[in-house]
């Protein structure tokens, strides 16, 4: 975190834990929680349409197949942020909905995808000048 988040945090007295970029600072936490491709447009989904079952969520979300999208709600589950909801039906129904802790993530993520409407196109011309002169970091 740059020196002047740093004192800002302070000032409003939140302490994330550990020292900047410290392995055990908190802040990791949310963004280990929503590094996935889906995670954070599930938690936004949720939040605007309530409890949701899998197809009306595969729906909502779109180009998401059944597969992933059960993988991101397990994950999600595990971390908190979703709670599972079974029904004694026949047949078998489920749905799913947001936790404290995942209705507690909808104004950072309405955040993020406001940095996103406007740095989207900036970082994408970034990623566009890189390639030429060598591979996409990350890759073999």
């Amino acid at each position: 975190m740059a020196n002047g988040a740093v004192e800002e945090q302070a000032a409003l007295g939140e302490d994330l834990g550990g020292g900047e970029f410290a392995a055990d600072c908190q802040a990791r936490v949310a963004f280990e929680v929503l590094a996935n491709r889906w995670d954070s447009v599930i938690v936004y989904i949720l939040g605007e349409g309530g409890p949701l079952r899998p197809r009306a969520l595969i729906t909502r979300i779109g180009g998401i197949s059944p597969k992933v999208l059960n993988d991101a709600l397990r994950r999600l589950e595990y971390n908190g942020l979703v709670v599972r909801r079974a029904y004694a039906e026949a047949p078998p129904r489920v749905d799913y909905a947001l936790t404290e802790a995942g209705v507690a993530l909808l104004d950072p993520i309405r955040a993020m995808g406001a940095w996103a409407g406007r740095y989207a196109e900036a970082v994408l011309d970034a990623q566009t000048r890189f390639r030429p002169r060598g591979h996409r970091p990350g890759s073999p």
